[in-house]
């Protein structure tokens, strides 16, 4: 009896803790209240070390919605993960804390304590990216792991360059730091949330299993940079073309390769990253409210999208290849009509979910009078939305019978208790978007547009939805192969690229050597040089007096 019961009591308890966290939003939002709260931990005569938690209506709305996720991956996880052994109860451990981590992270006024969270974050997910044990897996863990200790720099510069300002706790001088404090937040923020340059990381962790996919890509690691830059929000700083331009790069790069994928997870994975770089854009117009609601609206729909992917994978013998599937929807009904509406409320239909949050920030960037480059490529990349969601709709659920007829017997609604997570994040995935813009009053905003622009973005989408369904068919002949294969790598930010070798080659040197670039200009060199320079100090030391003098006052004018 006691088999999965562990499963379901965790699922019950963060459910009641969603709950908690929704009156407590609601009722602080109402109020217009914010508390804080002081545990003093160590107090020695003047030395007194502190533990501050910060709650006003954004950390608890952002606490409900990771708390609510969580349950609903954990209640998934309990049939998905397999019997009850040491190994599921050890996944069980790791997701519960993954999420102690992150409200440690959201509640937190303390960069001191915003590390610990941010830390944990890092090392815990490395735990569940090579949970299944095999090469892919730890390479894929390595790659999230080291670009997140990108980030960890960062913050640590920051945490030290806070000495001067007499305290850590960030909100109270957030008019006061310098400019290049602001900078280190925004590209350690970068590294965790996966913008350009440091984008390789997210497709690479969807090795981990697939709840994993739905918590850690929906409301957790990868939107923990967008929530501190929320935290850390000035104005003057955040209004900046720059990372708005890279933002908006971000969701291009990503769109762009979703339509080049096969691999079911992946393009999934990639549509994450494009709506982070729109949260990021978003933030840099200076419009923060539309950002955190984007933020909140986006984690519902995509862990449904990352759920009912599961199923799929699952049920169809553990296979990831949109080509393998087709009209699944025959064998899983409900699977898939969740799979729809996660999909058509990532795409921005109307009165969905996605629909309120991506509409208001484009016609706010309109508004606003936004450049006409930013706004054109803001209108391309939510055409490209669209297009490679109708792509993954048209293989996985329209196209032909096209999987192994052995595997049928297995397929057919045996989801148990899956479904009521899927229910019930479809029915958030719906009605979330219009109970938060209503209950914030975001939409008492006055906006004047023209009928053409108002109906632009409506266009953009249907036009999206007619390219895909077009392209799936006539994509096969019309890129040359060394398209694919550009957007196959993510423009080459996998590995060195494929044009570099070109060039070496041209220029007499073989392709074998130009590979070992990377080692000879990289760690093997450097350790190479440092080795031969500490041979040649010892060497020096050890031999005559007069050397050994001459080397010590050398070493000296050095640290001097």
């Amino acid at each position: 009896m006691l088999m999965l019961n562990l499963y379901y009591i965790w699922s019950l308890l963060l459910f009641l803790m969603s709950s908690l966290f929704l009156g407590l939003c609601l009722n602080f939002m109402l109020l217009d209240y914010s508390l804080m709260v002081e545990w003093v931990i160590l107090s020695f005569n003047s030395v007194s070390m502190s533990y501050f938690i910060y709650l006003d209506w954004i950390s608890m709305g952002f606490s409900f919605v990771v708390f609510f996720i969580s349950s609903m991956v954990v209640l998934y996880s309990g049939v998905y993960m397999g019997t009850y052994n040491y190994s599921s109860v050890r996944f069980l451990l790791l997701v519960l804390m993954f999420v102690t981590s992150m409200l440690l992270m959201i509640v937190s006024p303390s960069l001191v304590s915003i590390m610990l969270g941010w830390d944990g974050l890092g090392l815990v997910s490395y735990c569940l990216v090579i949970y299944y044990s095999s090469l892919k897996s730890y390479l894929a863990g390595m790659i999230t792991c080291l670009i997140n200790r990108l980030g960890d720099i960062g913050l640590l510069i920051s945490i030290s360059w806070l000495f001067g300002y007499g305290s850590w706790n960030f909100m109270f001088y957030l008019d006061y730091y310098s400019d290049f404090i602001f900078y280190l937040i925004i590209i350690s923020s970068f590294t965790k949330s996966a913008q350009i340059p440091f984008s390789s990381w997210l497709p690479a962790a969807m090795a981990a299993p697939t709840p994993v996919s739905a918590l850690v890509h929906s409301s957790t690691l990868v939107t923990a940079g967008v929530y501190l830059l929320i935290r850390f929000y000035n104005y003057f700083m955040f209004t900046n073309y720059f990372f708005m331009f890279v933002g908006i790069m971000t969701m291009i790069l990503s769109s762009l390769c979703a339509n080049y994928e096969f691999d079911l997870k992946s393009i999934i994975a990639l549509s994450t990253l494009s709506q982070l770089g729109l949260m990021m854009s978003c933030l840099f117009m200076g419009l923060v409210d539309l950002s955190m609601f984007h933020l909140l609206s986006h984690a519902m729909f995509k862990s449904l999208l990352f759920l009912c992917s599961g199923i799929i994978i699952h049920l169809m013998g553990g296979s990831q290849d949109i080509r393998m599937m087709g009209s699944i929807c025959v064998n899983l009904p409900l699977t898939c009509s969740c799979f729809n509406v996660a999909n058509m409320a990532l795409c921005g239909f109307p009165f969905l979910s996605g629909f309120y949050s991506k509409d208001f920030i484009i016609e706010m960037g309109v508004f606003n009078g936004l450049n006409m480059l930013y706004l054109i490529m803001f209108y391309l990349s939510l055409g490209l939305t669209s297009l490679y969601s109708i792509r993954l709709i048209y293989y996985t659920l329209l196209a032909g019978y096209s999987y192994n007829s052995l595997i049928n017997s297995g397929l057919g609604g045996t989801i148990y208790h899956m479904k009521y997570s899927l229910i019930l994040l479809s029915f958030f995935s719906v009605t979330f978007g219009c109970t938060f813009i209503w209950l914030t009053n975001l939409d008492l905003g006055f906006l004047i547009l023209p009928l053409t622009v108002k109906i632009l973005s409506l266009a953009m989408v249907s036009l999206g939805v007619y390219l895909g369904y077009e392209l799936s068919f006539i994509i096969s002949y019309l890129m040359p192969n060394k398209y694919y294969f550009l957007n196959g790598s993510m423009w080459f930010m996998y590995s060195y690229s494929y044009g570099f070798f070109k060039a070496n080659y041209m220029y007499g040197l073989s392709v074998f050597n130009a590979m070992y670039w990377g080692e000879y200009y990289g760690g093997a060199g450097i350790s190479f040089y440092l080795s031969k320079v500490s041979n040649l100090m010892q060497f020096m030391f050890l031999g005559s007096l007069k050397g050994f003098c001459l080397m010590l006052i050398v070493w000296l004018f050095f640290l001097i």
